[in-house]
């Protein structure tokens, strides 16, 4: 066989291998969405049933479950602790890389170190400080716990990214006459920018889905994740009921992705290739 015929079959293969991981990832996900269009005798049939009389029941009930709520306050918290979370994480970046602070390592280890600890092993205290504070159940809450959450690894993305700029950049800029924040605003934030999107997206991931730390310390004023819970159930059939409130809690996230995937890609891939 020639070099071009092993190439090919080489190209072919990848190809196929690639598809096929392709289509097992998005397979749970295909499952869930039409399961949430089943009734829940058709949801727990055996064998699967393919074929079905599709229904939007699970639908219009959750609209009759507070979802709206619940789903306001996802996007408040989400939206506002990832804006805080970017714009506290610029500046300390910067600080810490392209004019270092006196012992710029150990903070660092400081801030990575900040999410070794598990986070059961702080739900108590910071119940407590809460609720001397009157903020539990409450969204200002979830935005300050969501806030913490993920400071510490947006600081370590925007810095990786910072670092990709080239020094003479600097140099250009501050023979210039440039000042800090000219500096930071009109050239470090434009040339990290897809930098900027990608850890905006993943902390707003991070912030959409979580769910320990909203179950535990709101009940009312919680998130998404929390409403889902209502329908989980020993006692009872929700299977059809819960994919369809996970399909609803999906979109907004596959959407962010679907409108990012460009400034994702370049800035997940930021500084491989000089």
């Amino acid at each position: 066989m020639s070099r071009k015929t092993i190439s090919a079959s080489f190209d072919i293969l990848l190809s196929v291998l690639t598809w096929g991981g392709a289509l097992t990832m998005f397979a749970p996900i295909a499952w869930m969405v039409l399961t949430s269009f089943k009734t829940e005798q058709d949801a727990v049939s055996s064998p699967p049933l393919l074929i079905f009389r599709p229904t939007l029941e699970h639908y219009a009930r959750i609209f009759d479950n507070d979802f709206l709520d619940f789903a306001l306050h996802s996007v408040i918290a989400t939206g506002v602790s990832t804006a805080i979370v970017i714009c506290l994480a610029v500046p300390a970046a910067y600080a810490l890389c392209v004019r270092p602070v006196e012992k710029w390592r150990d903070v660092l280890f400081f801030l990575i170190s900040t999410k070794m600890m598990p986070v059961a092993a702080g739900i108590v205290p910071i119940y407590l400080v809460a609720q001397s504070l009157g903020l539990l159940n409450s969204v200002s809450l979830l935005v300050i716990v969501y806030t913490s959450m993920n400071l510490p690894l947006a600081v370590w993305m925007i810095r990786s990214f910072m670092i990709e700029i080239p020094v003479e950049i600097f140099e250009a800029v501050r023979v210039d006459g440039a000042g800090f924040f000219r500096e930071l605003l009109l050239v470090v934030v434009p040339l990290i920018m897809p930098g900027l999107a990608s850890t905006a997206l993943l902390c707003g991931i991070f912030a959409w889905n979580e769910f320990f730390l909203a179950v535990n310390l709101t009940t009312t004023s919680s998130t998404l994740p929390v409403f889902l819970q209502k329908f989980l159930s020993f006692g009872q059939l929700y299977t059809a009921q819960v994919a369809a409130v996970a399909v609803l809690l999906n979109i907004p996230v596959v959407a962010a992705g679907w409108l990012a995937q460009k400034s994702l890609t370049r800035g997940l891939t930021f500084g491989a290739v000089r």
